[in-house]
């Protein structure tokens, strides 16, 4: 069979689930409110949408690593690096350029996820726990740094909130996409879906998933800047909460939770799902506490579906 039709057809069946539900969520979206999702606003749907694209994206590597790669300190990455640029950086050092910015987000990104990678890969401490500390740690320093929200952004960031959000979305999928050109990405499948087999066959474990934290702190850094512009500002409270809304949108995008399944492509999709979700329900002026339940349901479905495509694939495979 030709690869790209093999690819095509497991993207599918991964993220059919997302797919469907996000056709259903868009046509129902649609009918209750026309004027919101006409083509001419989905620069700006794009930009509300953003944050939770990036924190969804930034979450997949790791957990295509496999070995319980769950990060969980994703939001309040996004939110200390938000704090840093706007309060540190521009209001009290005085710097707005893109320049040193945007390399300071990506800095940041880089330094936390190498922290978690060693943790994690080198002195083997449980993803989730060493995550869990890394995720207070962050969201304790911001508090100190931020106690309060303050603001504003520097122009040209909050103009990345409307239409030119698709330009650190773009930048995004383009390393992906030079990422799977290079052998790393099969290494990173390879040690996700089995770390013993590809240990046996020389693919060095250790290093692939320790890649692959830093992958996502720099995915999560980007994020932060799309946070910081949607909001105009810095905010020490909105960060955390993109954590777990990001998980349930990784699985229900078909990146299975076990690892080596998978992409950011199907991880973008569920974010874009539960973003139509959240405006259906928010057109119901359904509280919040709802939403939560909304994206309980979610997450549980998308991993009874996964695991249910799963052991009809070693069925079939057993046949």
């Amino acid at each position: 069979m030709n690869p790209v039709i093999r690819s095509l057809g497991e993207f599918v069946r991964g993220a059919g689930f997302a797919l469907v539900l996000l056709v259903v969520l868009l046509a129902v979206n649609l009918m209750l409110n026309p004027a919101r999702f006409h083509p001419a606003a989905w620069g700006t749907l794009i930009g509300l949408a953003a944050p939770l694209i990036g924190a969804a994206v930034a979450s997949a590597p790791v957990i295509l690593a496999g070995r319980g790669g769950i990060d969980i300190s994703v939001g309040p990455l996004m939110g200390f690096v938000n704090a840093i640029v706007i309060q540190a950086l521009f209001l009290q050092a005085g710097i707005s350029s893109p320049l040193v910015l945007v390399p300071a987000a990506l800095l940041i990104g880089a330094v936390v996820g190498a922290a978690n990678g060693f943790m994690a890969t080198v002195l083997r401490i449980q993803p989730i726990v060493a995550t869990l500390g890394t995720y207070l740690i962050l969201a304790g320093v911001t508090l100190t740094i931020l106690p309060a929200p303050v603001g504003p952004a520097p122009a040209w960031l909050k103009a990345m909130a409307g239409p030119y959000s698709i330009l650190p979305l773009g930048a995004i999928f383009l390393l992906w996409w030079l990422v799977r050109r290079t052998p790393y990405y099969d290494q990173l499948m390879a040690v996700g879906s089995d770390d013993r087999a590809a240990y046996t066959a020389g693919v060095p474990v250790t290093k692939v998933r320790f890649i692959a934290y830093v992958m996502t702190g720099v995915l999560a850094g980007i994020a932060g800047l799309m946070l910081t512009a949607l909001i105009g500002s810095a905010d020490p409270n909105i960060g955390p909460t993109y954590t777990l809304i990001a998980i349930a949108a990784v699985s229900l995008g078909g990146v299975s939770l076990a690892g080596g399944k998978g992409g950011l492509v199907g991880a973008a999709i569920g974010a874009i799902a539960i973003f139509l979700l959240q405006s259906l329900l928010t057109a119901f002026n359904v509280s919040t506490y709802v939403l939560q339940v909304a994206y309980g349901a979610i997450l549980v479905a998308a991993v009874v579906l996964t695991a249910l495509q799963d052991r009809h694939a070693l069925r079939g495979v057993s046949r």
